[in-house]
């Protein structure tokens, strides 16, 4: 019973994930606005003080000009108390007669300093009205405190955004590699226990053979065969996910061939294909199993694009020291050029029954493991679209391209 509410629990938690999410974003709105709301107030509050403070500091001004007597208090406690709020006072001409705390460099000529006030000046203006003396006036603008106080909470929710970011890609990371394991760890399970019943079905092939039905039933034999050798390879495949595969240097050409001997008589019959190539002698750095599995997967995509009725071209070339192509071209229904990514994608498919695994399964194949790349080269609708494989070549293999081009295997 204990189990079966925390499956209920953990249920809920998934059909509401989505709820959760928008649940954690409107409370962090809510705390983000309230904090620029609140320390908007307290600049606000701080203005309406220091637009007194210069109020004040223009009366002591005022007083001052026309008292001589006893302004020792004025000076001191008014006057030379404003060590923050930067002021000018101008006279009736705009021209500045009195400045306080404006940052000046000592070595500059007088000339030079009435320019950087008349700077100051044009920001001043545009922040606040100036305040009004007998024969001056006196501008002002924020103190550096209360400018930091403004964009504070800015700053705050940056640095709160970018470390959310952060702790989200690291989170989601870590589920990413988590999940990996688990799948990893499941192929190999399957893997194993496959193990145990294809040796024995490998043995009962080998009894078939030395058996009086050989002669009679050879080719079933032998195409049961080699479906044995196949469950063989796919349990060598799985058990490769999950761990670092042997990357070597094998003939392209050669192992395309087989991947397409072997998928020809378990497809239609009237899908063509064929294989293309300058040399039979193309190297490439790859591991076997797994890119004669990319091969199987994008040529099952394309027959089930040409709904089993078409051309399958693959095209292995070498052009430098350093890359084999092989372009996989169908004659199917083609996609849209914002569907080239999202081919790759988990779970998409234009079948009813389709998984959607096979492109993504051969993509991680190819830039996980290979080190290369898989992308749409070229799609177009009705027309067909072509699948471009790029792996890490072999330098001893580049081969002499003869002038009469493509080297032509055919398999009908």
């Amino acid at each position: 019973m204990k189990n079966r509410l925390q499956d209920i629990a953990t249920l809920d938690l998934v059909q509401n994930k989505n709820r959760i999410k928008w649940l954690i974003f409107i409370c962090s709105m809510v705390i983000g606005f309230g904090s620029i709301y609140y320390t908007n107030r307290l600049v606000e509050e701080l203005k309406e003080r220091e637009k007194r403070q210069i109020e004040l500091l223009a009366k002591a001004l005022e007083y001052a000009s026309l008292y001589t007597e006893n302004l020792n208090f004025i000076n001191q406690e008014i006057i030379q108390e404003n060590n923050s709020i930067p002021v000018i006072v101008v006279d009736a001409y705009d021209n500045p007669i009195e400045y306080r705390n404006i940052k000046l460099n000592k070595n500059l000529k007088k000339d030079e300093i009435l320019e950087i006030l008349r700077e100051e000046l044009v920001k001043m203006k545009a922040e606040y009205e100036p305040i009004a003396m007998e024969d001056a006036l006196v501008y002002y603008r924020n103190s550096e405190l209360l400018t930091s106080l403004k964009y504070y909470p800015y700053i705050q929710l940056s640095v709160i955004l970018v470390f959310g970011i952060l702790a989200y890609a690291v989170f989601n990371q870590s589920k990413v590699a988590e999940q990996n394991r688990v799948w990893a760890g499941l192929t190999k399970e399957t893997a194993h226990q496959l193990g145990t019943p294809i040796a024995s079905l490998m043995a009962w092939m080998d009894y078939l053979k030395d058996s009086p039905v050989w002669e009679e039933n050879k080719e079933v034999i032998q195409e049961m065969d080699k479906d044995v050798v196949k469950l063989r390879m796919v349990t060598e495949r799985f058990s490769s996910i999950g761990s670092a595969p042997i990357i070597q240097p094998e003939n392209v050409f050669q192992v395309v061939d087989e991947a397409i001997s072997y998928l020809r008589p378990r497809i239609s019959t009237k899908v063509e294909m064929k294989v293309n190539g300058y040399s039979e002698n193309i190297d490439a750095m790859i591991n076997k199993p797994l890119f004669e599995w990319v091969i199987e997967n994008i040529c099952k995509n394309a027959v089930d694009a040409m709904k089993g009725q078409g051309v399958i071209s693959i095209d292995i070339v070498k052009e430098s020291e350093k890359f084999v192509f092989v372009d996989i071209t169908d004659t199917g229904k083609g996609m849209e050029k914002n569907m080239y990514k999202k081919v790759f994608n988990p779970g998409f498919t234009t079948r009813r029954r389709g998984w959607g695994l096979g492109l993504t399964l051969a993509k991680r194949i190819i830039e996980g493991y290979h080190k290369g790349k898989v992308f749409v080269k070229h799609s177009e609708t009705g027309k067909g679209t072509t699948f471009r494989i790029v792996l890490n070549g072999v330098k001893e293999s580049i081969p002499e391209i003869k002038p009469e081009g493509f080297l032509y295997k055919k398999f009908s």
